[in-house]
């Protein structure tokens, strides 16, 4: 049987399950797929993961991982990493947090990791059914431009923050001018787009030459305007 005829019995026997058209995304609101779509022309490339979770569950890196791409994967939860160390053997895991000083923070611990936190208003904020603050543990901290100098990191091509509450503190961890993230996403829990095109946040990447160019239900994506996405 030639095969142009077995491709063609393949691709109508994948068009008749159930889900055959779907598309798989590990990001809590699809971030990995407008990631897909932005570097589609783009070959493997560097990623920078702050509060990154989980190697798999909300990852926003996973796909560009299994497509050849590495980092660094950072997150303040206690035995976070371990996951990372099976899974992401090519990248750099520190479970450790991101400050604006090197310092040791405490860091809020729900019984969701998902929302473990240093900020102790949204701690507060989170502490209500159905989740639960179990612990408060304290963790060493360190600006972003540190951590990245002491793995010998410099530019990168995508800078993922999700850091419940303090990801415009993280952002201000950057060393603009040596890490120079070609795109960067971070969460604003502002809804109201008038009001984000007007936020601090906002200004602070227009004025280091970034324009928004996507936005899920609370992650915002910004590209460097000289960045090419297309190499």
């Amino acid at each position: 049987m030639k095969l142009g005829v077995v491709r063609r019995q393949l691709e109508r026997l994948r068009d008749a399950l159930p889900l055959s058209h779907g598309r798989t995304s590990f990001s809590q609101e699809g971030e990995d797929l407008v990631l897909a779509r932005l570097f589609e022309t783009r070959g493997p490339g560097i990623y920078v993961d702050v509060g990154a979770h989980h190697p798999r569950r909300f990852s926003n890196t996973l796909l560009l991982y299994r497509g050849g791409w590495h980092g660094v994967n950072i997150d303040a939860t206690p035995g976070s990493m371990r996951a990372f160390a099976r899974e992401r053997a090519r990248d750099i895991n520190l479970e450790m947090g991101v400050t604006a000083t090197r310092e040791t923070r405490t860091l809020y611990v729900f019984d969701e990791p998902a929302l473990n936190t240093f900020d102790a208003t949204r701690a507060k904020q989170l502490d209500r059914p159905p989740f639960r603050l179990i612990a408060e543990k304290p963790i060493a901290c360190a600006p972003l431009h540190a951590i990245l100098a002491d793995h010998k990191i410099r530019a990168i091509d995508l800078l993922s923050i999700d850091v419940e509450g303090l990801d415009f503190d993280v952002v201000q961890t950057v060393d603009w001018d040596v890490q120079k993230p070609g795109v960067v996403i971070v969460e604003q829990f502002t809804h109201d787009i008038a009001a984000l095109l007007q936020s601090e946040l906002h200004r602070y990447m227009r004025d280091r030459g970034y324009e928004l160019i996507a936005k899920t239900f609370n992650s915002l994506f910004y590209m460097a305007l000289w960045y090419d996405r297309r190499r």
